[in-house]
């Protein structure tokens, strides 16, 4: 069986006293998009410049395209394109130019410009000038020098920033499309949670340095408990009733939000509380359950405190 297109074991970071990123292990599979998530501060970006060797780490190890970033730097940069930042570009010359500074760079043939460019649909403008494209043009040829060489790993530090509604939208399909297209594994980082949960089929979570959650984001959504929304008339009795019963209870502005134990049966657990709230005199006006979000997820994991990473996708042996 082939290696994850990322893989790392206890990777650590300090710089000076603080401990930037401790003891990471995360796997991207082959071919997954996978959202790299975390507040400001959380230890994204070192993760992120460990694996592309720009610095090293102080324990652990890092494999991108089952290459040692540490053992063999180049190599392993040959494994992966990554795009940092809509910038670094010559705005006096056209695209087309600017890919084949790098495509001579890394001494591949003339061919690969017209391929990367078929891929960001960016074909019909690459003669233009640099200086003329919009930032989401820019996005895309960014993305396009990335892919210069086919790596298998893409590694994407905010893709989507800057971008209009509609420039965001066009960028979240494309970036859907990327492993069908070219079989790359997309390390997608992002602040934005409904983008990176319409994105990616992959998540992990990083809060203070630690991965304090990862594995597929449908089995993560499908695993956590779910959650049911009471429209009631009281809420303070209502809620009361509901955490006496050992139900964890938020409240909203026309009732409560009940979250159910992990492999609890939601209409089972429902009509129970519903009767409960009947029978102490609080009408119920509606009752609905509520899929669990990326947005619930991620507040949950990654407040200030984080527990351990908890994996809820059984991870697959490699050999």
């Amino acid at each position: 069986m082939s290696a994850p297109a990322i893989e790392t074991r206890d990777l650590t970071r300090r710089f000076g006293r603080r401990t930037a990123v401790e003891a990471v292990s995360m796997t991207v599979p082959e071919q997954a998009v996978y959202g790299f998530l975390g507040r400001n501060g959380a230890g994204k970006t070192t993760t992120l410049k460990m694996l592309l060797g720009l610095i090293r780490p102080d324990a652990g190890t890092a494999r991108v395209g089952g290459v040692d970033v540490v053992r063999d730097r180049m190599g392993a940069a040959r494994k992966v394109g990554a795009l940092l930042e809509a910038h670094g570009f010559y705005g006096n010359l056209s695209g087309r130019e600017n890919l084949d500074l790098t495509r001579t760079l890394l001494g591949l043939p003339k061919r690969e410009i017209d391929r990367v460019l078929e891929v960001v649909e960016m074909t019909a403008d690459a003669g233009r000038r640099v200086a003329g494209y919009s930032l989401g043009m820019r996005q895309r040829l960014g993305l396009a020098r990335a892919m210069l060489g086919a790596p298998p790993v893409l590694i994407l530090d905010e893709p989507t920033n800057g971008l209009d509604p509609d420039g965001i939208a066009d960028m979240r399909r494309f970036l859907r499309s990327l492993p069908e297209r070219t079989g790359a594994a997309v390390l997608l980082s992002s602040h934005l949670l409904g983008e990176i949960e319409q994105t990616a089929t992959h998540v992990g979570i990083l809060g203070q340095g630690r991965l304090v959650l990862e594995g597929a984001l449908e089995r993560l959504k499908a695993d956590l408990a779910p959650e049911i929304a009471f429209a009631v008339d009281d809420t303070a009795r209502g809620a009361a009733l509901a955490t006496a019963r050992g139900f964890e209870v938020a409240t909203a502005d026309d009732g409560l939000v009940a979250r159910l134990k992990p492999g609890e049966d939601a209409r089972t657990a429902a009509a129970a509380l519903n009767r409960a709230l009947v029978e102490a005199d609080v009408a119920v006006f509606s009752i609905g359950a509520r899929p669990r979000s990326l947005e619930g997820i991620y507040r949950e994991v990654s407040a200030p405190s984080p527990s351990p990473k908890t994996t809820l996708q059984p991870q697959p042996e490699y050999a």
